[in-house]
């Protein structure tokens, strides 16, 4: 694989602390990254296996009225925090270490916490005072429904403090990113899933178990945020709490925030209108829910992280304008990316039902939960790559401070999704919401590679291309693999009973997944998609001069 350290052009005065600070390659720091999340993910689950038991889906009100109030504060999060104001700031703020030194840097960042956290604020305290009539316009199927309307409004007035934390959370993770600092960014999410565990298992009814899990929401809150200042000070950046003002670089950064803010804005609506037409069907918000878990894993391990890692990268790269650095590090991410999402989406479009049942159905989470949350899981699946490449595709653009591009493309596949998953729900249902969201990502990937060959920012080498080919052929073999352990499912479950607890179910997923997990590597191996001495030189640490490539050619 190739891991080219970029070259900084140093100015005549003493370097910044930052210029002369350790980075791992791009690999390494992803895995760094995906080891937490995936530490955070398994807690998670444990998590989520609870939260179905305890509320359930279509059997009761509670399920869909907590993930409504925990979806309302994470869609002005995304809007505002993870996704436009995080995409302007970090290749500024990285700039600004590079080129300022760390003083300069971090006034900038705490003005722009201030101002972020403001505007947040503000939401929050609108959002308070106007819930009962917002409910009409966000979930309008749950009037119709006793006591679901009235239940949501009050779990969503109890969770919106959590979207001020975060914004704070994500923009001091932003901060660390910067610095290739990547541990605490990735490990504070396992504070959300433990402090709903905390609060829920003692709970003794659906009802309960929905408040209290929401009150374990604000507290995760506020307890990451504090984790991660904590964090930047340890890290040397002094991030402090400041009066909000806009100063000319604020201004630059929401200027470039503003097409992200609006793409951004676009596929929230998306989700907004999905979650209308699911509220006049009972459970279909946790359905949805369950699946987001399992085909956002692969996008949260994957694609979120070696995103993450990649921004600051590219952001060095374009600004030397080494066009070999950004070749030789999107080749890298793209490989690497799909080596491991592939496998992901194979298993949740082969196995959908065998998964949902044998992880989730247990509790007020019944049987037909389960099938109606595994024909949705199967259309989510074959999106995941695409899910996955458009973490990738778009830092390309945000390195160089190209918001708008991505915007465009963004409200394209808006429309697209719209258009087919209002008609796609009215012929198919629940699944067809799936699959039109799966479409338009796959539309907005497409049109950003097109956008990048043709700008000549990037073209993947044709031994990457080669390398894809061979990954997908080895994630078809396992694939095909999964669909026969599906089908003979009754007889892997009988051959286990004597020795599955009762439990046969949970052992057989367990069993087919460890067999599947280690197959897959002799696969990849096997079909070329990878090298062993490949995936030992991506995660070697750069040593030495920083001018040669630390890995050899992909």
């Amino acid at each position: 694989m190739t891991e080219t350290p970029i070259p900084v052009t140093q100015p005549a005065m003493a370097a910044p602390k930052r210029n002369r600070a350790k980075t791992g390659g791009l690999i390494r720091s992803s895995a760094i990254y995906s080891g937490f999340t995936l530490i955070s993910r398994l807690v998670g689950f444990a998590r989520d296996l609870v939260l179905t038991a305890y509320m359930g889906a279509s059997a009761t009100i509670a399920a869909d009225a907590f993930n409504t109030a925990m979806a309302f504060p994470n869609l002005f999060r995304r809007i505002f925090a993870e996704g436009a104001f995080a995409a302007a700031f970090v290749p500024s703020y990285s700039r600004s270490l590079e080129k300022d030194g760390e003083a300069v840097a971090d006034v900038l960042a705490a003005d722009a916490m201030a101002v972020l956290a403001a505007a947040t604020l503000a939401i929050t305290v609108a959002a308070e005072l106007t819930m009962p009539w917002l409910m009409y316009l966000i979930a309008p199927g749950f009037a119709a429904v006793p006591g679901k309307f009235h239940l949501a409004v009050v779990l969503t007035q109890i969770t919106m403090p959590y979207l001020p934390c975060m914004a704070i959370y994500a923009h001091l993770s932003g901060v660390l990113n910067a610095r290739n600092r990547f541990i605490l960014s990735a490990a504070a999410p396992i504070l959300l899933n433990l402090w709903t565990l905390v609060t829920v298992l003692p709970t003794h009814s659906p009802l309960q178990a929905a408040q209290w899990a929401s009150i374990g929401v604000v507290l995760a809150g506020v307890s990451q945020a504090g984790v991660l200042w904590w964090g930047c000070n340890r890290s040397g950046a002094h991030v402090g709490f400041r009066w909000p003002r806009l100063t000319p670089e604020i201004k630059k950064l929401i200027l470039l925030a503003v097409p992200g803010a609006i793409a951004a804005s676009a596929t929230q609506i998306n989700i907004f209108v999905s979650g209308i037409l699911v509220s006049h069907v009972n459970g279909a918000r946790t359905w949805l829910t369950v699946c987001d878990r399992l085909y956002q894993l692969p996008q949260g391990l994957v694609g979120v992280a070696i995103g993450v890692a990649l921004l600051p990268q590219l952001s060095r790269a374009a600004g030397a304008d080494d066009k070999q650095a950004t070749r030789a590090a999107m080749d890298q991410a793209i490989v690497f990316a799909l080596a491991l999402c592939l496998p992901a989406a194979a298993a949740l479009t082969s196995i959908p039902f065998f998964l949902i049942d044998a992880l989730y159905t247990r509790g007020e989470f019944t049987t037909a939960d389960a099938h109606q949350t595994a024909a949705a899981l199967l259309n989510y699946g074959w999106g995941v790559p695409a899910f996955v490449l458009a973490q990738i595709f778009s830092r390309a653009f945000f390195a160089r401070q190209d918001t708008k591009t991505p915007m465009r493309f963004g409200l394209i596949a808006v429309g697209v999704n719209l258009a087919l998953g209002l008609t796609l729900f009215h012929f198919v249902g629940v699944p067809g919401i799936a699959a039109a969201t799966a479409s338009a990502w796959w539309l907005n990937v497409i049109m950003m590679a097109v956008r990048l060959h043709r700008s000549g920012h990037y073209t993947p080498s044709r031994r990457a291309i080669s390398k894809v080919i061979r990954i997908v052929a080895a994630s078809l073999a396992m694939g095909v693999l999964l669909g026969l352990a599906s089908h003979e499912r009754p007889l892997i479950q009988h051959l286990l009973e004597p020795v599955s607890f009762r439990h046969p179910k949970e052992l057989a997923i367990v069993l087919v997944c460890a067999v599947a997990g280690t197959s897959y590597p002799l696969l990849l191996f096997a079909f070329g998609g990878l090298t062993l001495a490949e995936v030992k030189a991506a995660f070697r640490r750069a040593r030495g001069d920083r001018t040669r490539p630390a890995t050899p050619e992909l």
